[in-house]
């Protein structure tokens, strides 16, 4: 093997990955089983339903319901992989960490980008879609709305979306505040949004009409499919709870359980929601709508009030996503710069809070940025490319740690392995291939670029390379 493969593909031992959490540069263990299955509850929940829930039915129609499956059953499958790799390697980074540790430095490069599409992309398309429910709630309870011009981005007509804008800078300043803190708010968030779904569940089956199941799949497997690739967006959170590694409690068994806890409550709402919505309102309908939900039950009851108290429920909901996500974005580029892939003001930690401060502003003002002038759709499938290919590595990385550390001590084994992580892996490519060619395509080019910068800089400050250690 030459010099220059050996580099490109040199790895990170799993020891040195696990004493990570022990340095001068390390974050506090603060996160037990419940902060950890809120966070991926708190970082899934709200995107798929109230919003993009409106991007995927009109591609899929009634089938979006078999969409939200295909969409759960992938994501579980990879969750159950991400489950065994974050209790052998629990520390920051998640897939980027474990591609590092079993593909090689080039690869873990290739995850990354991935992981700012999964991550930096999708808190953008989150705040994006915080700005119609908020319209929708200061105009049921005040009477006004803020203008387009400062609520929609410049190629939807706007100028700017300012509520976009501002979500991500107070999501900023509370991760500032420190992690426990942060944690502490998306729990009550979570249960509040939880009792706000029940509550559009029970008023909206009221308005439920079988024949809106009539025309099932208008668009064929196909429209399924595509459905799936931009609802597969929303199951980020799950990916968060793995980025916690570094800061759960006994990691080996509360980073797995978090994950299946996670999984199973999301799924499950999501159907729910899904079934009672398409029932409720012709599918036809669904396209272009915004605050779709909180339409949903003013057309059924005729009445502003629970379409308030849901819109109400959407704000408080997608700002938890974004908190969640925006976390995750500072703990993947925290990991990469203590490896020496990212400039070092990305891994310095405030003694005082603990938290990476200077990161989480970069992070902060770039994405604030982004979700003001980038319009939502585009967003959704951006974030779903990254997700599905950083969940493909995961999969991959299963199977490559266990031939290469057999012996490596794991918290959780994946089930009917191999079985498992090979139908994770082709359960992403089918979703993938359907999507459309021009989000392949910036994909590659995000990628490209991604990885001319390892060969500018993090090819040559790696801690790996300093140390001349790898394999």
């Amino acid at each position: 093997m030459s010099t220059l493969t050996q580099e490109l593909f040199r790895k990170k031992p799993v020891a040195p990955f696990t004493g990570d959490s022990e340095g001068p540069d390390s974050l506090k263990r603060t996160l037990g089983l419940l902060p950890l299955m809120m966070l991926g509850i708190g970082g899934t929940v709200g995107t798929g339903i109230f919003f993009v829930l409106n991007q995927a039915v009109p591609f899929a129609g009634p089938a979006v319901l078999v969409s939200f499956m295909i969409a759960g059953v992938v994501a579980g499958l990879t969750a159950i992989c991400y489950a065994e790799l974050a209790s052998s390697v629990p520390v920051s980074g998640s897939s980027y960490s474990y591609a590092y540790a079993t593909l090689g430095e080039l690869p873990a490069m290739a995850v990354a980008a991935c992981l700012m599409l999964e991550y930096g992309v999708s808190t953008a398309a989150v705040a994006v879609g915080w700005s119609e429910y908020l319209n929708q709630f200061l105009g049921n309870l005040f009477g006004f709305q803020l203008p387009d011009a400062l609520s929609l981005s410049p190629e939807q007509g706007g100028i700017i979306n300012l509520p976009a804008v501002i979500l991500v800078l107070l999501c900023m300043l509370l991760l500032i505040r420190g992690v426990s803190e942060s944690t502490t708010v998306n729990t009550i968030m979570v249960f509040i949004k939880i009792g706000v779904l029940a509550l559009f569940a029970a008023i909206g089956i009221f308005g439920w009409n079988v024949d809106h199941f009539a025309d099932f799949m208008p668009h064929g497997l196909s429209g399924v499919t595509l459905g799936a690739g931009i609802i597969f967006f929303s199951f980020i959170g799950l990916d968060v709870i793995a980025t916690a590694g570094e800061e759960a409690k006994n990691p080996q068994r509360n980073l797995p359980l978090a994950l299946m806890g996670a999984l199973v409550v999301v799924t499950a709402i999501y159907i729910l929601i899904a079934v009672v919505a398409v029932g409720a309102q012709p599918w036809t309908e669904f396209e272009g709508q915004k605050a779709g939900l909180s339409t949903i039950l003013q057309n059924i009851t005729g009445s502003t009030w629970p379409g308030t108290v849901i819109a109400a429920g959407a704000i408080i909901s997608i700002f938890s996503v974004t908190l969640v996500v925006l976390y995750g974005q500072t703990r993947i580029l925290f990991t990469m710069s203590r490896d020496g892939m990212m400039p070092p003001i990305f891994h310095k930690v405030n003694p005082r809070t603990l938290t990476p401060v200077p990161n989480t502003i970069i992070c902060g003002v770039l994405i604030a940025l982004l979700s003001g002038v980038v319009p939502l759709n585009f967003l959704a499938e951006m974030t779903s490319i990254g997700t599905l290919v950083a969940f493909i590595v995961v999969s991959v990385g299963v199977m490559v740690l266990r031939r290469r550390e057999p012996d490596l001590p794991r918290g959780f084994k994946v089930p009917l392995y191999p079985i498992t992580p090979i139908l994770s892996i082709a359960g992403c490519a089918w979703i993938i291939k359907d999507l459309r060619p021009v989000t392949i395509y910036v994909f590659l080019i995000w990628t490209v670029i991604v990885l001319a910068y390892y060969f500018v800089y993090g090819r040559k400050h790696s801690v790996l390379n300093k140390a001349g250690a790898g394999s």
